[in-house]
């Protein structure tokens, strides 16, 4: 018995699905998170114009398959910083320009480059920044004592959390954990003092936990 097989005929209308899965079907194949238009001319089906023209641009088709957008422009330096972070945090240890593949970083190199020449430069911009001071992380003198006329916002910056995280050598201070040794591990930076209860957001009163020990914290507070 003859198989039988269906063909497109040329021209013919395609949907938005078939695009989507397309576009899925070349992440399964180049086993990435996210499609580039080169990866997309060498294993898709359709013109990558047939996707732009869909919906909007080339990024907003990878939006709407739920891959990652690696080349996004005009990324802000905090979002830069904010992924060279979380890669350290991963690592325990500055990352390396071929470890933005991985899956827990956001953003490729391209970005980088764009917006500092290099990822040496990138790194170098971003380890001045953070050794910068700013007003939570050395202008507050603060004693556990002190819980009334709070001066400081709730939520650490960027350039604090990376400082409490150096600090604490990018470990759970109260079990020990670290990404870089088990995978899954996610760390945060925690108030000892909770700041609803006066807790200032200095150095001081943060602290490193992970995920499983902040949770038991908040349980027995």
């Amino acid at each position: 018995m003859d198989n039988y097989k269906f063909v497109r005929v040329k021209g013919s209308p395609v949907s938005d699905r078939e695009l989507i899965d397309d576009l899925k079907t070349v992440a399964n194949l180049t086993n990435k998170k996210t499609v580039t238009q080169n990866d997309y001319k060498t294993w898709g089906k359709f013109d990558c114009s047939t996707q732009s023209r869909r919906f909007g641009t080339w990024n907003d088709a990878l939006k709407k398959a739920g891959l990652f957008v690696s080349n996004e422009p005009n990324l802000s330096d905090e979002r830069l910083y904010e992924n060279i972070l979380t890669l350290w945090q991963y690592l325990g240890r500055q990352p390396r320009r071929r470890e933005l593949s991985l899956e827990i970083s956001k953003i490729s190199q391209s970005p980088y480059n764009r917006r500092f020449g290099s990822w040496t430069a990138a790194l170098e911009t971003f380890v001045k920044y953070m050794n910068e001071n700013d007003q939570e992380s050395g202008n507050v003198e603060y004693t556990k004592e002190r819980r009334i006329s709070r001066i400081t916002g709730r939520d650490p910056s960027l350039r604090l959390r990376f400082k409490v995280l150096k600090r604490d050598n990018f470990r759970c201070v109260s079990c020990g954990a670290s990404p870089a040794l088990t995978p899954g591990i996610e760390l945060h930076v925690d108030h000892i003092i909770a700041w609803s209860n006066g807790g200032e957001t200095v150095p001081e009163n943060l602290q490193t936990l992970c995920s499983n020990c902040n949770l038991g914290k908040s349980n027995v507070e």
